[in-house]
């Protein structure tokens, strides 16, 4: 086994990913060391909390959804053993540390033989998805908007099928976006370029408005969207904000929001590795499907390349994975 690794760092200046060789970490007694095989960019975070930052950033956030095989374990180690297929909440990088302790924030769970590399860097998103899509209360009677299409937006809109809604829409601007969500045929999926979608959200709703409105919808957009939230929800409902980093305040209207219910991504299941489990069970009996979203893949040591395709050219790019062996 090798004494030194390839991780992504982010160096000073804006886009200035690099690939850095360092040495693998030291094992913890309670902890494994997982060879990476596949690892997944989130656009919204790793983007607008990373990429775009004008400084360095912490290697160690510098990504959290990989998959690989366990190649060594702590001493005080018993649920994960050698050779294990593994999901890991860890950075872009030919190895990750896992910690195997119950306690544990930074998940690390089990990966079945019928779920890919692939779909399992998808855990992290999914485990949140689901959590998410549980807080907001869904109900058979409820119609439900889910604004942007990304990643995000996308496996919430899956995961809100399993409370069978009334109806199921989503809400974006980007084709790709799009078209990607309706192959999965779940729920409506609106064109937000096509008619204002507050217009269409109350057409669909004899004008009274949805019950519940999931802002997917990160970065600058993200102001606008969580306006048009406000607009689109009936009285008694339920905004909950889900998407980041708009670089600014979000415009609240006190008056919009008058019998109506804020908040933001509530998970409100504090057992993340029951969460995590449960993630794993949607990938690998199809509630969740990940591997359609996946656009791009490249080697672990072009991720510069990756990274700027994502920020370059949002309309041709989703899902991006970095191969690492």
């Amino acid at each position: 086994m090798p004494d030194m690794m390839w991780r992504v760092g982010k160096h000073e200046g804006l886009g200035n990913i690099v690939m850095e060789q360092v040495p693998i970490p030291e094992l913890g007694p309670k902890e494994v060391l997982v060879r990476v095989h596949r690892s997944l960019i989130s656009r919204g975070s790793e983007l607008w909390r990373r990429y775009v930052m004008p400084g360095p950033v912490d290697p160690r956030s510098m990504g959290y959804s990989t998959a690989g095989v366990v190649e060594r374990i702590g001493a005080e180690v018993t649920w994960f053993a050698p050779g294990d297929r593994v999901s890991c909440t860890a950075p872009h990088a030919e190895y990750a540390i896992g910690d195997a302790s119950a306690a544990a924030k930074r998940r690390l769970v089990h990966l079945p033989d019928d779920v890919p590399f692939v779909d399992g860097t998808f855990q992290p998103l999914v485990t949140s998805s689901l959590g998410w899509t549980a807080a907001a209360g869904i109900q058979p009677q409820h119609t439900v908007v889910i604004l942007g299409l990304g990643l995000v937006g996308n496996l919430v809109m899956q995961a809100a099928t399993r409370f069978m809604p009334g109806q199921l829409c989503g809400i974006d601007m980007l084709p790709i976006r799009r078209r990607l969500m309706e192959q999965l045929n779940v729920g409506e999926v609106i064109d937000g370029a096509a008619r204002d979608p507050v217009d269409s959200v109350l057409e669909r709703t004899d004008g009274q408005g949805a019950d519940i409105v999931i802002d997917c919808v990160g970065g600058r957009a993200g102001v606008k969207s969580f306006e048009q939230a406000q607009d689109m929800l009936v009285s008694g409902g339920l905004l909950q904000i889900i998407g980041l980093y708009h670089d600014g305040p979000l415009p609240l209207d006190a008056a919009k929001m008058q019998r109506k219910r804020l908040i933001g991504g509530y998970l409100p299941d504090t057992d993340v590795h029951a969460m995590a489990r449960a993630a794993m069970e949607a990938l690998s009996g199809g509630l969740v499907q990940a591997a359609p979203l996946v656009t791009h893949r490249f080697p672990g040591n072009q991720a510069k390349e990756a990274f700027d395709l994502l920020y370059e050219h949002p309309e041709d790019a989703m899902g991006v994975i970095l191969e690492w062996t």
